[in-house]
Order: structure tokens, then sequence, then C-alpha cells
């Protein structure tokens, strides 16, 4: 084997590592996990909401729907987040997500409650989300410590 054979194996080699490190830390579709930002999304929750009146809010089926705001409103907010943010790439791969949700009682509209959360990441949070109203219906959780949980994980863990 000549000098130069053995330098484009070695770079093969080479290109190949970088090749398999980049796919197994890139994350999934592309997109990097986002963080709430505590300055832009810090979370502001729903006046008409509290431990009070989580029976005839919260806990009454549907009563998410009568506050949802306009995918009008959400789908150009999102674009303006998405520049705040710097962050890349379609709108599809983020959700416009309210940092504390609606089923925790989270403001429908504020947009210091609105950020563009990663997909699937904003998929896999819906499931805590649903949880957590679970358990502060059921009276396992107060509503303030299921809305902290919640602020806590989407700006630590995206």
């Amino acid at each position: 084997m000549d000098q130069r054979t053995g330098i484009t194996e070695v770079a093969l080699i080479l290109l190949i590592l970088v090749s398999v490190v980049i796919l197994l830390f890139r994350p999934h579709g592309g997109v990097a996990r986002l963080r709430a930002d505590w300055t832009r999304t810090p979370g502001v929750v729903n006046p008409d909401v509290t431990q009070r009146t989580i029976a005839s809010t919260i806990c009454a089926h549907g009563w998410t729907r009568t506050i949802r705001p306009p995918t009008s409103y959400t789908s150009e907010l999102k674009l303006n987040q998405m520049r705040s943010y710097g962050v890349g790439g379609g709108p599809s791969r983020y959700q416009e997500d309210h940092l504390i949700s609606l089923e925790l009682g989270g403001h429908p509209t504020d947009r210091r409650n609105l950020w563009p959360e990663s997909r699937p990441r904003a998929d896999e949070v819906d499931g805590i989300e649903n949880d957590l109203r679970s358990r502060v219906c059921s009276g396992d959780m107060k509503l303030r410590d299921a809305q902290l949980k919640i602020s806590e994980i989407k700006h630590s863990d995206g």
C-alpha cells in the first residue's frame, strides 16, 4: 500500500466517524430541542383559573376549546417568536405552545405565555401536561404546584 492510499483510507475512516457522530447526536428531524427563555417566555396564568375555580374551568370537559386562541393569531406569533428565539427551519417543525398550558390554567393569548416549542418534544410534553391536569382535578396535586412543574420542565428541558 502506497502512502496516498493510506491517507485516503484514513480520510475515509475519519469522514465515516464524523458522520456517525453527527447522526447520533443530531436532534430528531434536525430540530434542536428548544428551552423556553425566562425573559421572552416567563409563563403567565389565566386569572380566571384558580384552585377554587378548577371544577368549572380546567376540570370541565371541553373548557379549553372555549378559550383557545385562533390559529390566525398563533401562526403569525410563531413566526415572530421563531425569529426572536433565533431558530430556523420551517414553522411546521415547531408548535406555538403555551408555556403554562391551557389545561393547567395558562393564559390563552398573552405572548409571554406562548413560545415555539420544537417537535416532537411538544407532543411529548402534552402527555405530561395531561397527567398534571389529571392530578390537579383528582385533588392529588395543587394547581400552583402543577404550573410550577410544567414551567420548570419547559425552561430546563424544553
